[in-house]
């Protein structure tokens, strides 16, 4: 099935073009040094707006798994069952990702394991690339 993305805005689209670049760029507070995500136009910790951009490694652990046996999304139907994993970052263990683990059979997602970020083009997208993350 076909993956897609959301419709970026003014404070996401750095995260997405840098996606579409191979890269994991994360906001980072100049004010209180802390990195977040999802991207949001004040720091989430401590108010600010002094965020810039900054490359993480995106290296990480899987936290939590569950199988999705059944879904309401009509395009994902055809998948089930698949993955949904908590994926904690390195980096900064209090930013979070769900990933589907790509090439991960269901109920095959061992808790506490180590992933690494991966980029999926999107088909029929031109270029434009998707994050997820595989086990290492």
């Amino acid at each position: 099935m076909p993956k897609t993305i959301p419709e970026p805005d003014a404070v996401s689209q750095p995260f997405w073009d840098s996606v579409d670049q191979q890269k994991l760029m994360l906001q980072h507070c100049a004010s209180c040094d802390r990195l977040q995500y999802p991207p949001r136009a004040q720091c989430q910790d401590c108010g600010k707006a002094e965020l810039t951009w900054r490359e993480v490694e995106g290296k990480g652990h899987i936290l939590e798994t569950m199988v999705v046996h059944d879904t309401r999304v009509v395009r994902r139907k055809i998948d089930v069952p698949f993955n949904v994993a908590l994926v904690s970052l390195d980096e900064a263990p209090y930013i979070n990702f769900l990933s589907n683990l790509p090439g991960v059979k269901a109920h095959e997602a061992p808790q506490g394991a180590p992933v690494e970020l991966i980029f999926e083009e999107l088909e029929g997208s031109d270029g434009r690339f998707i994050h997820e993350w595989k086990l290492i």
